[in-house]
């Protein structure tokens, strides 16, 4: 029998071994249908935190997988969680093709810094002015927010939106989603956001979910009001996330191919 077929066939007869054992009444929960998958609604990688002043992070916050970034950058040390890194690198490639050159200005803020800034802003101005959040409300501290521009306006003392005229804004913002980044303080947004326009603000969130912000025209404040009240209906009308996440778990992991020392894949079953 075909390494394929015989895959798909124990793959059947696992599923219909693990949904037995479940009792007829708990196998009775509403279809999902919401567009993302129950996996990134969960948020496990936490690419879809939110920081905001109404959703502050703690002060111990921080991320596990900084790592320092490659990219073209306007000092050296700044940091951003790794997928996010990653898909900076496949970004700034991008947009060089198309005669963009990037770099970022700003990265990972700890709670500490983010404190000092604030506080070194309110001293200055006299007055909170809205351009640099309290601590705990820094998109910056989730390890998926950053600032980028382009060489001219690197030099520039006090970004403003007048950034958006730049090609390389704007080719942020067309294409800026393909990698998993969305516009995190969109211009028609501020009130869901309480944050001025950004149009060099970036926000990691993953492909998936970014095509689909990008899609629907939403903020993150929108997206999560979305994909919670999708979850909160369909938890009313019988779901459970929890039991349903456990069910994709266990099947994901009924199957897995493995490489033997000549190569050759091999089936491994309930491992």
């Amino acid at each position: 029998m075909r390494m394929d077929t015989l895959k798909r066939a124990i793959g059947l007869f696992a599923c219909f071994m693990l949904l037995s054992a479940v009792p007829f009444g708990a196998m009775a929960m509403p279809e999902w249908t919401f567009p993302l998958s129950p996996e990134i609604i969960s948020n496990r990688e936490g690419y879809l935190t939110l920081a905001n002043k109404e959703v502050l992070l703690s002060g111990d916050y921080e991320p596990d997988d900084l790592v320092t970034l490659t990219v073209r950058k306007v000092y050296t040390g700044m940091q951003m969680r790794k997928a996010a890194s990653l898909a900076l690198e496949e970004m700034f490639e991008a947009a060089e093709a198309d005669g963009c050159i990037l770099y970022v200005k700003s990265a990972y803020r700890s709670y500490q810094t983010q404190k000092t800034m604030y506080s070194n802003r309110v001293s200055s101005m006299g007055y909170d002015d809205g351009l640099v959040q309290k601590p705990g409300a820094s998109d910056h501290q989730t390890g998926l927010g950053c600032d980028i521009l382009n060489l001219e306006w690197t030099r520039k003392e006090k970004m403003n939106k007048d950034f958006a005229a730049a090609k390389e804004a704007q080719w942020m913002a067309e294409n800026c989603w393909r990698f998993g980044f969305v516009i995190r303080y969109m211009e028609d947004k501020e009130e869901e956001t309480g944050i001025k326009y950004e149009p060099w603000h970036l926000r990691y969130v993953g492909k998936e979910a970014a095509q689909y912000m990008y899609e629907h025209h939403q903020c993150l404040e929108d997206f999560t009001a979305d994909w919670q009240g999708y979850l909160a209906d369909w938890e009313s009308r019988g779901g459970s996330f929890e039991r349903l996440l456990l069910q994709l778990n266990q099947l994901n992991d009924v199957i897995v191919l493995e490489t033997n020392d000549e190569g050759e894949e091999e089936l491994s079953i309930f491992y």
